[in-house]
């Protein structure tokens, strides 16, 4: 069985050439650009709008879980197992606090660490773009842009020429 399009992979000798290709694929209208540079392109922001990390509402909803839970446990325990000390009423919301605040923070944080490694797909140890023996240059000195097959509307041709339109050094079709 021959392996799905993961999709089309242009290389480019100089970053000029490289950021020229993504202006014209951003306006070509192509939304999932995967690129891979051998060190970090400031103007790649400028060019591809970063989206929005839904990682903050996440982390949100975690910590309020976490905290209301904490506080919920505390006070339910406060009920069943009473201790009077110093007159305090039974619920004393005040001596909960400590441990609600560790639970919220705690439970934030780990959430927002899985949150971060399935979002981002990892971990991974294996991309279709591995495949492609000029891949190994990515690190060393060549500039790399991967239309990948999955976007809406997208044709192999439709691609081809937009990649060709921008002047790379080789196209080659990826596989996943």
């Amino acid at each position: 069985m021959k392996p799905r399009p993961y999709g089309l992979m242009a290389s480019f000798p100089s970053e000029q050439s490289y950021l020229d290709a993504l202006r014209g694929l951003a306006g070509a209208g192509f939304r999932r650009i995967e690129t891979f540079t051998p060190y970090d392109v400031a103007a790649e922001e400028t060019v591809l709008a970063p989206r929005a990390s839904p990682i903050g509402w996440i982390m949100l909803a975690a910590a309020l879980l976490g905290g209301g839970a904490a506080f919920f446990m505390e006070w339910y325990a406060a009920r069943d197992y009473r201790l009077d000390i110093g007159g305090r009423p039974v619920d004393s919301w005040p001596s909960f606090i400590p441990i609600t605040f560790e639970l919220t923070v705690l439970t934030s944080a780990l959430t927002g660490v899985a949150a971060l490694l399935w979002l981002a797909g990892l971990p991974r140890l294996d991309h279709p773009v591995f495949s492609d023996r000029r891949f190994r240059r990515a690190s060393q000195d060549r500039f790399f842009i991967c239309l990948r097959a999955d976007e809406p509307g997208y044709t192999e041709a439709r691609a081809r020429a937009a990649l060709l339109a921008a002047a790379p050094e080789s196209i080659e079709e990826v596989r996943a």
